[in-house]
């Protein structure tokens, strides 16, 4: 379920104070139903995911239409990404996150994890079309248990970036986003 943008910002995240210069995008209630200490388990199961096994056609097909497009045009080239392009996130991070071991690396998306803590987990991405940070966390949600909380945030690269992003949106709300979430719920439930 889409949430209001407050959802995220009203949060003691610490990436805040990483991210004042990105947009947020998108904020998601994640269906994952769980307890206090779950969290790593959501982390996990995001980690291991891969465009190519979204439970949507629809959305496997657009992924694999970007990935492709991205190579066609060189959007993706490792000149454009992170350290290159853009510094990474995790020079911006204060000492103890910086120390602390970053979190698991994913294994089949071109993000990078740049930390986790009990409640919260980044990862980021850079092309040439934008600099995008995932953030995932855990809050206690109105019954009194838990759930994941997913939250998008882009920094465009130029007019390129604007018109992708502005391009893709909605791709994103209709397609993308409510397929991901749904395939988070049910691989949530298999393993439950």
């Amino acid at each position: 379920m889409k949430l209001p943008k407050t959802a995220h910002t009203s949060q003691p995240w610490r990436v805040h104070e990483l991210t004042r210069d990105f947009d947020l995008e998108d904020v998601w209630a994640l269906p994952t139903p769980g307890g206090p200490d779950d969290f790593p388990r959501l982390v996990r199961q995001f980690v291991e995911g891969d465009t190519s096994d979204n439970p949507s056609r629809a959305a496997r097909v657009l992924f694999a239409i970007r990935w492709k497009l991205g190579k066609l045009f060189g959007w993706d080239d490792p000149d454009s990404g992170l350290g290159t392009r853009v510094e990474t996130l995790r020079d911006r991070l204060p000492a103890d996150l910086r120390d602390a071991p970053p979190g698991p690396a994913f294994e089949g998306v071109p993000f990078t994890t740049v930390y986790l803590t009990d409640t919260e987990w980044v990862a980021e991405i850079a092309n040439k079309t934008v600099h995008g940070v995932l953030h995932l966390g855990w809050v206690q949600s109105e019954d009194g248990g838990y759930r994941g909380q997913m939250a998008v945030l882009v920094k465009p690269n130029g007019l390129l970036g604007k018109a992708y992003m502005l391009g893709i949106a909605p791709l994103r709300h209709l397609i993308v986003y409510p397929a991901m979430i749904r395939g988070i719920g049910q691989k949530w439930r298999t393993r439950t």
